[in-house]
């Protein structure tokens, strides 16, 4: 499924109304390159979630947690290394735990992904405006 967003809101809203669908066990992988709104998503999808409270990019933790109607564990992971960090931070737990997952850089880690989880994938196409972003969903 493709969707346009011409704005920040609109990107904002359709991470709030994913975030309201998310249940417990489901991962969403996030792509896109630096500042095409992932962290905006993010913010939407965490509000969508029940999460209340600012909502940054754990790019430095790896993994921040966040309560609200259910644990959003929310991933960063453009600086790892390799996949052995993901499991030095035990990610398996929080893949298969009691909240929903949201990674951004997904395709860094593609080898320990789950089978079953959904994909966002934020692009600009300048020619449809500065604040246009195509974003493409799919499931597998």
């Amino acid at each position: 499924m493709k969707i346009d967003s011409f704005s920040s809101e609109d990107t904002y809203q359709l991470g709030v109304t994913m975030g309201k669908q998310a249940k417990k066990g489901d991962v969403y992988c996030l792509n896109g390159d630096l500042g095409v709104g992932k962290t905006v998503f993010t913010q939407g999808f965490a509000k969508g979630c029940g999460v209340e409270g600012p909502v940054s990019s754990p790019t430095f933790t790896i993994v921040q947690v966040y309560e609200g109607n259910l644990p959003l564990y929310h991933f960063d992971v453009y600086r790892i290394g390799d996949v052995e960090e993901m499991d030095e931070i035990g990610y398996e737990d929080y893949f298969y735990g009691e909240g929903v997952c949201l990674i951004e850089w997904a395709e860094r880690i593609t080898e320990i992904l789950p089978d079953n989880l959904v994909t966002i994938t934020i692009k600009k196409d300048l020619e449809k405006g500065f604040d246009y972003r195509e974003i493409s969903i799919t499931n597998s």
